[in-house]
C-alpha cells in the first residue's frame, strides 16, 4: 500500500465511528464483508447473508447496499 492510500484510510477512520471496530483494518483486510461496486458514489452492493450485522447497511429494493466508507474506500481504491 502506498503512503498516500495510508493516510487516505486513517483520514476516512478518523472520521466515522464502526460497530465491528474497524475489524477489516485491524485485521489487514482480510476480514471484510462481501461487496461489489455497482458504479454508485457512496454505496456498494452488500453481499452479506446478515447485511445488518455490519452496522452499514440500508435496505434498498430487494437488497441492501452498503454505506461504510472505509469497505468503499477498500474496494474501489485497493480493489479488495
Amino acid at each position: 500500500m502506498r503512503n498516500s492510500q495510508i493516510k487516505n484510510i486513517e483520514d476516512i477512520i478518523g472520521k466515522m465511528t464502526c460497530p465491528k471496530d474497524f475489524k477489516c483494518y485491524n485485521s489487514g483486510f482480510k476480514t471484510l464483508c462481501k461487496a461489489k461496486n455497482i458504479g454508485l458514489e457512496s454505496y456498494l452492493d452488500c453481499l452479506e447473508k446478515n447485511p445488518y450485522a455490519w452496522g452499514f447497511s440500508i435496505s434498498f429494493g430487494n437488497g441492501h447496499l452498503c454505506r461504510c466508507p472505509l469497505r468503499h474506500y477498500i474496494l474501489k481504491e485497493l480493489k479488495i
